[in-house]
């Protein structure tokens, strides 16, 4: 009763196909293939990202760096102010 009622599978023809073989033509000499060319625009696009990212990593390192290196100084003076008094 709550079994989906399938329909039946029709039977397959049995004829056989021969496959033909054709020689795919021989490139011109002298010419760029084009495939290359998109392969080389992807190629030069993907290291522009990858040095744009890079970049920003390291201007972000740079940034932190300051920014410990200021607050190790305001913290050095507090301390060294605490010691004289």
């Amino acid at each position: 009763m709550f079994r989906p009622k399938l329909p039946d599978v029709p039977a397959l023809p049995t004829t056989t196909v021969t496959p033909q073989h054709m020689q795919a033509p021989a490139p011109l000499a002298g010419r760029p293939v084009a495939p290359y060319v998109g392969v080389g625009a992807g190629a030069v696009a993907a290291v522009v990202v990858v040095g744009i990212v890079l970049t920003a990593l390291l201007a972000a390192v740079a940034i932190s760096a300051v920014s410990v290196a200021i607050a190790a100084v305001v913290l050095r003076s507090l301390v060294s102010s605490t010691h004289q008094r």
